[in-house]
């Protein structure tokens, strides 16, 4: 049987806003009726999220573009990759990535790969995170966009590829989606040798 994930919808009997405002994130509490099951209903919090892109720019001499950020959630300064959010359910993730690695690395890329799409925590969000490899780097101006907040104290490095493997392996580096992007680019690699 072969393994993959299927798309399944379960009803939804009721359905509560608990916060909606004009920011790119709501919840919602859904009230779910579980099929075969008539006489029983379970309630799940659900954070509404836009997805995402997450940029792997790789240049020739295996250097990787990072950026070192600021969360405050987590009250950390993590090595990320350039990320951003879609701004709609129609904008498609390509565009979305070439329009963060231009904001925040200033770059542009001649050739463009998937890497993989994941959903970021499925047990309470309906973010999916979209990642690409991007080679065929060149400057790119970032144009009238301005950095503000957390991006305005951005710090760009560039590292080795396997340096960065590295410190994600030994628990260095934890950002998820830097975490998945370089491991599945390096698993990539791997497959494609044996």
């Amino acid at each position: 049987m072969p393994v993959h994930d299927a798309a399944e919808d379960w009803p939804v009997v009721d359905s509560v806003d608990l916060h909606r405002d004009d920011w790119v994130m709501a919840l919602r509490a859904d009230t779910v009726h579980p099929p075969g099951r008539p006489t029983e209903t379970f309630r799940r919090l659900v954070l509404e999220h836009p997805g995402a892109v997450v940029v792997l720019a790789l240049d020739e001499s295996e250097r990787v573009f990072v950026l070192q950020q600021y969360r405050h959630p987590a009250r950390r300064r993590f090595v990320e990759l350039p990320a951003g959010l879609l701004d709609g359910a129609d904008e498609d993730p390509l565009d979305v990535a070439v329009r963060e690695l231009r904001e925040e690395a200033e770059l542009q890329a001649a050739r463009w790969e998937p890497l993989l799409t994941t959903w970021a925590s499925p047990g309470i969000s309906a973010e999916q995170h979209h990642y690409f490899l991007a080679t065929g780097l060149s400057h790119a101006p970032r144009g009238d966009f301005e950095l503000h907040a957390e991006e305005a104290d951005l710090r760009p490095q560039w590292v080795q590829l396997s340096e960065l493997r590295d410190a994600i392996l030994a628990g260095e580096v934890q950002d998820a989606p830097t975490v998945l992007a370089v491991l599945a680019l390096d698993a990539r690699r791997r497959r494609a040798a044996e």
